[in-house]
């Protein structure tokens, strides 16, 4: 089935919440004004990736501003997804959940591949699942879950049946990087391009903009240049913008892969035998 998806790069400044969550409200209006179906938002948009105040003063989920965005998804009778900071029991995970037409969490997923860097700040999650919606089978995941050396997340979304990935991001280069720079190939494009072509399906990432402030990467800039991928290469990007945010629309024709159980492994011992 057919659907309009909105990509909001977010501008995100570290440990402020109330000016990101302000700002993901007036995209969101924005994006219905463009008669979305869904807005996929990037990764942890409340306190920023990896601020120290998120150890202080992350809510959990359901709370404050988790139930923003569910209030913002049952007025405008759309879906959200969105990366948050996620407080349980005195700990951090990074989160990103995914809210239906009336308000409703359908799906939460906790970031597996965790940085080195993050391990200070969050806990490792222990779950990857799918729903199916009116569009298809979703999965959900996060940014480094992507990564080649955890491509077997991707690939069990797949196995369970995904036509469409959401990937919360927050891809982070270094200050130097510009326009002529193309830092997300070999790290995004790539990986993404396993995934689609060889399970039929599309996945779909935005990440934030603007710099880090705090925490081990402070200095370094998001960058935009979000992505959407399918079999047939890439479908829409984001600009490479680090100052301001910007709203991307692309209507998107889900497809069902025609492998299932026994199968997918079979062609992926296929794959890695041809590129070996």
């Amino acid at each position: 089935m057919g659907m309009k998806l909105g990509i909001v790069q977010l501008l995100v400044e570290g440990a402020e919440p109330g000016r990101n969550l302000e700002r993901a409200s007036k995209y969101i209006e924005k994006a219905v004004a463009s008669k979305v179906d869904m807005i996929l938002l990037p990764e942890t948009i409340d306190f920023g990736w990896t601020h120290p105040e998120s150890l202080r003063n992350a809510e959990p989920i359901p709370g404050e501003y988790s139930q923003m965005f569910c209030d913002l998804a049952k007025k405008n009778s759309i879906w959200i997804c969105v990366g948050l900071t996620e407080k349980l029991n005195d700990l951090n995970y990074n989160t990103a959940i995914l809210i239906n037409r009336i308000g409703e969490i359908v799906l939460k997923h906790r970031k597996i591949n965790l940085l080195e860097v993050e391990f200070p700040f969050y806990q490792i999650g222990n779950k990857i699942e799918v729903i199916n919606t009116e569009f298809g089978t979703i999965g959900l995941n996060i940014c480094a879950d992507n990564y080649w050396g955890s491509k077997y997340l991707g690939e069990s979304l797949a196995a369970m049946g995904a036509n469409l990935i959401l990937s919360p991001s927050s891809w982070t280069a270094d200050h130097a990087v510009n326009e002529a720079d193309d830092p997300y190939e070999d790290k995004w494009i790539n990986p993404y391009l396993y995934l689609a072509r060889n399970f039929n399906l599309i996945v779909a990432s935005t990440t934030s903009v603007g710099y880090l402030v705090g925490g081990p990467y402070i200095g370094k800039k998001m960058m935009g240049n979000s992505l959407v991928v399918g079999p047939n290469g890439i479908i829409e990007q984001g600009v490479l913008n680090e100052f301001s945010s910007h709203l991307v629309l692309v209507d998107l024709q889900l497809s069902k892969s025609n492998l299932k159980g026994v199968q997918i492994g079979a062609r992926l011992n296929k794959t890695n035998e041809q590129n070996r």
